[in-house]
């Protein structure tokens, strides 16, 4: 195994880690009784081809593709916990329209700063 694959799995599982899913945590240890290394270890499986789908949505449909198939998946995660509810669907819309300025902005702010860093 080479070191740049290494380094970037380490990097994409920083990635992965974010105030979202700690959020989602949260939201499991506190109305579920469960052994909480047990559900990281099976959640962190069963999320491995929806990631990859994710990545082919993205390939082929672009940044309002993927992020159709994650609302969808986060309205179907809290209907599977039964936290569906105003505030979900309003809260996911808010994180979504982050996400795309995210993502459209990021190229313009890299552009932006990266002279600073070339000096």
């Amino acid at each position: 195994m080479s070191k740049s694959i290494i380094i970037i799995s380490i990097v994409f599982g920083l990635f992965i880690v974010c105030p979202r899913m700690a959020g989602m945590m949260h939201v499991i240890n506190k109305n579920f009784e469960v052994v909480f290394w047990k559900i990281t270890i099976l959640g962190t499986i069963i999320s491995i081809p929806i990631l990859m789908l994710m990545v082919y949505i993205f390939a082929n449909y672009g940044i309002w593709g993927t992020l159709i198939f994650c609302i969808v998946t986060d309205f179907g995660a809290a209907y599977l916990i039964k936290e569906v509810s105003i505030n979900a669907a309003i809260e996911t819309i808010v994180i979504a329209i982050f996400v795309i300025a995210g993502v459209k902005v990021a190229p313009f702010i890299v552009e932006w700063i990266l002279p600073v860093f070339k000096t």
